[in-house]
């Protein structure tokens, strides 16, 4: 079997990783060594294997693009929703190898937008964002499949997906969807408008959005990516037509990944 590990980091944890998956058989490619773009990858790597936190796995998806890789993620940070297993309880090279693992496909955020450079990667797991740079409030336009929304008056929106509710989505007050739910949210940032709430729409919508600003341009993020946009620039957002074949290396039930890193239905109380 053939790994690409990555790791922003280069360093961290990542000999401990290389030795273990050696001694098992497997052929490790080390980011920085053997590859350093997606163009670099083999084309005959089995699997890609993020070693850090979300923000190491969303990085990943700009290397696999669509060539159909699973991707899994060893969480070397704090809460890790993407990551589902450990750095420190190797039993899951043991599993990889044996491949005893789930493979989902989790849907993709395709963005059409002219302010966009031809270099930049279109697509996103978790959300799509639009967000203020200065102080003034932005006026975003939204339509769904040509229908158009009331404004948001805001500090921007946030078009999530199933995968992406737990993250900035949940943080704006989005609902939690499942992630084989086949549907996309869209949620306010700070509304100035408080009877305008997060919209629930289906993920094979087109959503065309641009916004008006005292306060000048704006920063269209695409997970952890940013590219700065005009006042009055289309976007156009729908479901990519591929998607990440996301690996997990754990039993990693979503109920139980609320409860241990959302801490979801604590209570004191019920220790008592």
């Amino acid at each position: 079997m053939k790994i690409a590990l990555y790791n922003r980091d280069r360093n961290r944890g990542i000999e401990t990783i290389v030795q273990l998956l050696r001694e098992k058989g497997a052929t490790p490619i080390c980011y920085g060594e053997d590859f350093l773009s997606w163009e670099d990858l083999p084309d005959d790597t089995d699997l890609f294997l993020s070693l850090g936190g979300d923000g190491t796995f969303l990085q990943s998806l700009t290397f696999v693009r669509d060539r159909g890789i699973p991707v899994a993620g060893i969480n070397f940070g704090r809460l890790g929703f993407l990551t589902t297993a450990r750095a420190d309880d190797t039993g899951w090279v043991d599993d990889l190898l044996s491949g005893r693992y789930q493979v989902e496909e989790r849907s993709l955020l395709r963005v059409v937008c002219a302010d966009m450079p031809e270099d930049f990667y279109p697509f996103a797991l978790n959300e799509v964002s639009l967000q203020r740079r200065g102080a003034g409030m932005l006026s975003v336009h939204v339509r769904i499949d040509g229908r158009d929304l009331p404004a948001y008056w805001s500090d921007g929106l946030v078009i999530s997906t199933p995968t992406g509710s737990t993250a900035y989505n949940l943080s704006v007050g989005g609902p939690i969807v499942m992630p084989s739910s086949e549907v996309m949210v869209i949620a306010p940032i700070s509304p100035h408008n408080l009877n305008v709430r997060p919209l629930v729409a289906p993920i094979g919508s087109v959503i065309e959005m641009s916004f008006e600003s005292r306060g000048g341009n704006a920063l269209l993020m695409l997970d952890n990516r940013a590219v700065e946009i005009r006042p009055g620039t289309e976007v156009s957002i729908a479901r990519g037509r591929y998607g990440l074949r996301y690996a997990s290396l754990s039993d990693n039930n979503f109920i139980n990944a609320l409860r241990a890193k959302l801490l979801w239905g604590e209570d004191r109380r019920n220790n008592i």
